[in-house]
């Protein structure tokens, strides 16, 4: 092991390297998060003693029951628990999920959808106009997502207990939101044992890049909480508070209850709070676009059991 953690971190070669670091994820996810936490922060993690939010996610990775993480970062289980908890009305519709690629009804779908794994991130197929699609490329491209294991790559090993599938959903209209942006606008709410506290605001997201802010209750703009990156850009235009933000924060209060840390991810389109998913690993514990103070305010917020 030691010669694969020491050639890893010295490989020049990205494929390599995430290839070595996949590994040592699928044999000792906990070695690989202590790596992870150090060559991206600079200094050790600290097990014993945790304070800030990416200590305490990764901190829970290993001495907490994660049992309901995987069921609720089960995109499409997690779909029964927003039902049972009351908030069916936020969820968009659902039409179909499959175990293989092959098993896709194509046919069945409308002209526009969103397809994707229910155990991975980043991995949608956005479809405007079906007559466009290749099914057979769509079907390889998806199967590969299928049999891929997302949560070796950061130490995330409750994502590697969901039983794959790919589902398919209502794709939701990105003309009808308060601002113009390329994407929807992901309102991320970060919530603790019931309290929601702070709103990431993400969007014009593209494979290299996306508009980030941090924002209070009170939808107060807070930028000394944001680090630009090449990939998370500081933003400067001002979003719009949601008309449905009172909605929001009710849900993030409900689903957030009995767990120490949540961000609650929504959308709102044509004035209505529609659910995106549960993230229990934000940046899987190595949020390096927050500055210190606030991993600091959202560390003091987490209760560790």
């Amino acid at each position: 092991m030691n010669s694969i953690i020491k050639n890893a971190l010295g490989s020049k070669y990205p494929i390599i390297q995430d290839w070595l670091f996949r590994l040592i994820g699928k044999v000792s996810p906990k070695t690989l998060a202590a790596i992870q936490y150090k060559r991206g922060f600079g200094k050790p993690l600290d097990w014993n003693n945790p304070k800030d939010i990416n200590e305490k996610i990764n901190w829970l990775k290993f001495n907490y029951d994660t049992s309901l993480w995987t069921d609720y970062s089960d995109k499409l289980k997690v779909r029964e628990h927003i039902a049972r908890l009351g908030l069916s009305n936020m969820l968009v519709e659902l039409y179909g999920h499959w175990d293989k690629a092959s098993m896709i009804d194509w046919n069945s779908l409308p002209e526009k959808f969103v397809m994707k794994t229910n155990n991975g991130s980043g991995d949608v197929l956005i479809c405007h106009d079906k007559s466009k699609l290749d099914p057979k490329e769509c079907n390889i491209l998806l199967q590969k997502h299928l049999t891929g294991r997302f949560g070796d790559s950061m130490g995330e090993p409750h994502y590697n207990s969901i039983k794959p599938c790919i589902i398919a959903e209502e794709l939701l209209d990105n003309t009808k939101q308060p601002i113009a942006s390329s994407s929807l606008i992901d309102y991320k709410i970060w919530a603790f044992d019931g309290k929601p506290a702070y709103i990431w605001v993400c969007f014009n997201r593209t494979h290299h890049s996306v508009d980030v802010g941090v924002y209070d209750l009170d939808w107060n703009f807070h930028p000394e909480f944001s680090i630009s990156t090449p990939h998370y850009r500081l933003t400067d235009i001002a979003v719009p508070r949601p008309k449905s933000l009172d909605q929001m924060l009710r849900a993030a209060s409900i689903l957030s209850k009995g767990f120490p840390e949540l961000r609650v991810d929504l959308y709102e389109v044509d004035n209505k709070p529609y659910f995106g998913e549960l993230t229990f690993t934000s940046a899987g514990g190595f949020n390096d676009f927050y500055s210190q103070d606030f991993l600091n305010i959202l560390g003091d917020m987490t209760i560790l059991p």
